[in-house]
């Protein structure tokens, strides 16, 4: 509770610097702040405790999740001084957009009750309406922005007719009462049904198939830091959310369930590797490896009483080498109308280190040792095996083949193509971000128990 409301004071302040002219100061202060927030989190670990009449509910799970978003909008934050400059845009706004964004997924993985549940989702949704469309004189982004805004409306309306499917049912928002209520025997039908909407919605929100069809062109159309916010925090939040309510309400799931799991978990897998071998636009093509990704991550789900940790470790290395991916793509694509593969051309040669930091990021995403994403895609393989799901594996083993295709296309423009135009200066906090994000990613590749054992698995 002491981190929720220590990151809402910290937007209030980020919003007061402006009016006080402190301009300069908002990223440092709120990075500080951000790691300030982060040793309270560490605080919280260890004591579990709950909030307002079970409103908030403070656990190793949230605490743990809530660092990684707190980490992650830290480097998101670095990355916008120089973005945001760019754009003469006043950074103030968007800084304290991204902290309240913060506040939003902190409350989804905090809740206990599913009021606060549905209010964190909003915070974080509506905040994400914003980054998207604001590149206000760019018309794709505005596009991006509509088409984020319908298709967030959309899935909070079936997350708000679930809700009341389970209130009906359970007569409670209580989690904690709707978890004993639900060893009952004998539940109302509709129980389940509004069980199966609030996963629907969740869907949406994580752009597994068949929910994605505007997130390629959300993600390429918004600002390049906006698609790098929905593609690293927005989709761990979402994903760690979905476990964790379906693990809250105790959601016993049935063989029909566990089947859906397994079509949708597959088809978002193939599906976005397959569209990801035809982008040329690199935001595109990442913007397909998430939905990829989403369908790993899914796999967790068939495993739902024991896979907390592997969740934990793959969102945490897909995010990192996702948020070093994106800090090299601003540099290239800084002074660029596009971001297609062709901007990428011989930067082997003009930044080697840029390009170094990129391909170990892409490798990582493609599960290449020593990254963490190999090891990461190894232990869900084998928890998954041994739940007794072995076509999922193979499926999931196949589709990684395949996503080594876009992968070192855009690795082999970077380093087998002749440079487009002559070397520029690449901005310190560009190169910070990307190295530190991409040897955080090779060190829980190294040290995997560091994360594995967070959560006592």
């Amino acid at each position: 509770m002491n981190t929720l409301i220590a990151i809402t004071a910290l937007g209030v302040l980020t919003l007061l610097f402006e009016i006080l002219n402190f301009r300069k100061a908002i990223v440092p202060v709120t990075i500080i702040g951000l790691l300030a927030v982060l040793a309270l989190t560490y605080d919280e670990f260890n004591t579990p405790a709950s909030y307002y009449n079970n409103m908030i509910v403070v656990s190793k799970f949230s605490s743990v999740f809530s660092a990684l978003f707190i980490v992650l909008t830290a480097f998101l934050i670095a990355l916008a001084h120089d973005f945001y400059e760019y754009h003469q845009t006043k950074i103030s706004d968007f800084v304290a957009i991204k902290i309240f964004m913060l506040a939003g997924g902190v409350a989804m993985v905090s809740f206990g009750n599913l009021a606060m549940f549905f209010l964190g989702i909003e915070i974080l949704s509506i905040s994400l309406y914003i980054l998207a469309a604001s590149d206000r004189l760019n018309v794709k982004s505005n596009e991006a922005g509509m088409k984020y805004f319908l298709m967030g409306s959309f899935a909070s309306g079936v997350i708000l007719f679930g809700i009341c499917f389970i209130y009906g049912a359970m007569g409670s928002f209580d989690v904690a009462e709707i978890t004993e209520w639900s060893r009952s025997a004998e539940l109302p039908s509709w129980f389940p049904i509004g069980i199966a909407l609030v996963t629907i919605g969740m869907f949406f929100k994580i752009a597994a198939v068949p929910f994605h069809f505007w997130a390629p062109d959300v993600y390429e159309g918004s600002p390049t830091l906006s698609t790098a916010t929905m593609s690293t925090l927005v989709k761990v939040v979402a994903m760690a959310t979905l476990y964790k309510l379906l693990t809250a309400m105790n959601a016993d799931l049935s063989d029909a369930y566990i089947n859906i799991i397994i079509v949708i978990s597959i088809a978002s897998m193939t599906v976005g590797n397959i569209m990801a071998l035809r982008q040329n636009n690199v935001k595109r093509m990442l913007a397909y490896s998430g939905i990829s990704h989403a369908g790993f991550m899914l796999m967790t789900l068939l495993n739902i009483s024991n896979s907390e940790s592997n969740l934990l470790y793959y969102t945490s290395a897909y995010a990192l080498s996702g948020i070093a991916a994106f800090a090299v793509i601003l540099y290239v694509c800084k002074n660029k109308d596009n971001e297609d593969i062709a901007n990428f051309n011989g930067l082997g040669k003009n930044n080697p280190l840029m390009a170094a930091i990129l391909t170990a990021a892409l490798l990582s995403m493609a599960g290449i040792p020593i990254f963490a994403g190999f090891f990461a895609k190894m232990f869900l393989f084998t928890q998954t095996i041994e739940a007794g799901y072995l076509v999922v594996v193979i499926a999931a083993v196949v589709n990684s083949i395949i996503s080594v295709g876009y992968y070192f296309k855009l690795i082999l423009a970077m380093y087998n193509k002749e440079p487009n135009e002559e070397k520029t200066k690449t901005p310190f906090i560009y190169t910070a971000v990307a190295i530190v994000s991409i040897v955080l990613n090779i060190l829980l590749g190294l040290f995997p128990s560091t994360v594995l054992d967070l959560l006592g698995c």
